[in-house]
């Protein structure tokens, strides 16, 4: 029985063991994750070293995807991913990225999107976005928009609220800029980049909602209606001072944060990346994070982004999990802790019962040998 029970208790040490084995990668990994998940540089770097471990040629097939879209720029992001890991490329695939760029950073190139953001408003590349940010500062853009959307929502039309909050955000930020000789700029330029999102479909709809409660709380929209029925893209002067008074500065932090964090973004990763970002982010906090991982991570952010999605900014939905691994973990240390203690136990108990038995051995031995010397004595 004693044994039998010296037996158990190391088999419970050998199974704990096995065990353990299997599950503490996983728990060290949840562990790192969660100890992470407040910083979206560090957690999106163990996310990507799960992704890349899991498929050896991610970075090469996304290349070639993004090359077949015309994105020179996301293929160029993947490339830099690849130098910073050591990851091999071939030269072929290489010499096509560089050629890309190239023709995409072209002078010709650049002016025909710098025209195209200029007449139309939006934009999605550095060249557009320049175009898009000149018409908003010279006012025509956004009072474009602004006189647009306030006219449907006078008939009774389908209006972009959002849209018409930017945009009268815009103009007065834009005159702050004015006044500060810049120094209001990079508010403008995000305040852009979000209604150019909005224009073309690419701002995420939890993002949108939000943008759109704040844009509504900064219009007071018969003041506004009242200015845009008396203005006119012609009279920019007059017709700014008319909508800046129906702009709440009071109410518009938000939005001014907002559109911080959006350059902030865009100065790292380009105009598309922060495009990326107003796609994938549900809310103010999602971009706030993105404009920390693209400090961070700066070209390479793109890449990231497109390889974990919103995964790259914050940890969905495998909190639980996670949590569980460690538990198992935990429980499994603990259960190999004990049979540890169990078995230090009883094969301390067998070695003090053995040495307890051979002194009584010796004991009675001795008093056998005491009594035959009395009877020969006697």
């Amino acid at each position: 029985m004693k044994w039998l029970r010296i037996s158990s208790a190391l088999t419970g040490i050998a199974a704990c063991s096995f065990v353990l084995a299997q599950v503490a990668p996983h728990a060290r990994e949840a562990g790192a994750v969660l100890a992470a998940q407040d910083d979206p540089a560090a957690l999106s770097e163990l996310k990507l070293d799960a992704a890349l471990a899991h498929n050896e040629r991610l970075v090469q097939d996304n290349i070639e995807a993004a090359l077949a879209a015309s994105d020179a720029d996301l293929a160029d992001s993947f490339v830099a991913l690849a130098r910073d890991r050591n990851i091999a490329l071939p030269e072929d695939l290489l010499s096509r990225v560089s050629d890309a760029v190239k023709i995409e950073n072209s002078t010709s190139h650049f002016a025909k999107r710098f025209a195209t953001g200029l007449v139309t408003g939006n934009a999605d590349d550095v060249a557009s976005l320049s175009g898009t940010v000149a018409g908003d500062l010279f006012v025509i853009g956004d009072i474009r928009d602004v006189i647009r959307e306030s006219k449907h929502l006078a008939m009774g039309e389908n209006t972009d609220r959002l849209v018409l909050g930017l945009a009268t955000a815009g103009l007065a930020v834009t005159a702050v800029t004015y006044v500060s000789a810049g120094g209001a700029a990079p508010v403008r330029a995000g305040l852009t980049l979000v209604k150019d999102a909005r224009k073309v479909g690419r701002l995420g709809e939890g993002l949108a909602a939000w943008a759109g409660r704040s844009a509504r709380e900064v219009v007071d929209t018969p003041m506004l209606q009242n200015a845009v029925s008396k203005g006119s893209v012609f009279r920019p002067g007059e017709t700014v001072s008319a909508i800046k008074a129906a702009f709440r500065v009071e109410k518009a932090g938000a939005l001014v944060r907002l559109g911080k964090d959006v350059t902030r973004v865009a100065e790292k990763t380009g105009t598309r990346g922060a495009m990326d970002t107003l796609r994938i982010a549900e809310g103010p906090k999602d971009v706030a994070r993105a404009a920390r991982l693209a400090e961070a991570q700066g070209s390479k952010t793109r890449a990231i982004m497109k390889v974990l999605g919103r995964g790259a900014l914050l940890l969905l939905g495998g909190a639980f999990d996670l949590t569980l691994w460690l538990f198992g973990a935990a429980l499994t240390l603990f259960g190999l802790l004990s049979s540890i203690k169990a078995t230090t136990e009883r094969l301390t108990q067998a070695w003090c019962d053995r040495r307890r038995a051979r002194r009584l051995r010796q004991a009675r031995i001795a008093a056998e040998a005491a009594l035959a010397n009395t009877a020969v004595t006697a």
